[in-house]
């Protein structure tokens, strides 16, 4: 059993907002499905870090999921900025039962065990965010780190814990790094963190590799050429 990421697919089949008008994204459905039948296998693990569909409720997001469904892997989703449909765990959880999409699972306040690893995560937040005053980014960043200590709680004791985001959580130069993230991943002893979100020009300047103790990788659609990343 193999363990797998990508983030940021951002399916669009029910949805009029497809990506192929981005350079470097046309006809990236087609090969994202090959690429992922060739590596992943029906006992595989994939972690999908977010923006994983275009939908602004979740009964739009039928489409996008069926074809996820019909994936190799058993799949689990993060939160990412742009997944509108996102609603409680609870409502999504039944809604994926009613819907029959058995290999989709919501990664949220918990954690997946693979073995001896503890997958967890939540979305993060980007703390330069410019639409909310200080204090709101404050609550927001303080919010997502508790989502993340949830998380990792979930994981037990668990021999290596395995963290994802959405939002990136170091950036060159650090000095505006996610302080409250980073405080819980040194905290519970994160030794991998992967994080989606960058795009396009922002890939090159992406962090990657160890930083401060911790090996960070971009794992966004675009920066893997649209082949999920494995991780063992």
């Amino acid at each position: 059993m193999s363990i797998f990421a990508i983030g940021d697919l951002h399916l669009s089949l029910g949805a009029d907002k497809p990506m192929d008008v981005f350079p470097g994204w046309e006809g990236y459905l087609p090969r994202l499905e090959a690429n992922w039948r060739r590596l992943v296998t029906d006992g595989d693990t994939v972690v999908l870090a977010g923006d994983t569909s275009w939908a602004m409720h979740l009964r739009d997001t039928a489409a996008d999921f069926a074809f996820l469904q019909n994936l190799p892997g058993q799949k689990w989703l993060l939160k990412g900025n742009h997944d509108y449909w996102w609603t409680t765990t609870a409502k999504m959880e039944a809604w994926l039962a009613a819907q029959g999409f058995d290999t989709l699972h919501i990664l949220h306040n918990n954690c997946c065990t693979v073995g001896d690893i503890a997958l967890c995560g939540t979305r993060g937040w980007p703390f330069d965010e410019p639409a909310a005053t200080a204090q709101q980014n404050a609550k927001l960043m303080a919010r997502e780190a508790g989502r993340l200590r949830a998380s990792l709680q979930a994981a037990g004791d668990a021999q290596q814990k395995w963290v994802f985001l959405h939002y990136p959580p170091v950036f060159p130069g650090g000095g505006s790094d996610a302080a409250p993230l980073l405080e819980v991943l040194h905290e519970y002893g994160v030794g991998r963190c992967w994080y989606g979100h960058l795009h396009g020009k922002s890939i090159p300047y992406a962090v990657q590799g160890p930083h401060d103790g911790i090996d960070y990788r971009l794992i966004s659609a675009d920066a893997l050429r649209f082949c999920p990343c494995r991780l063992t």
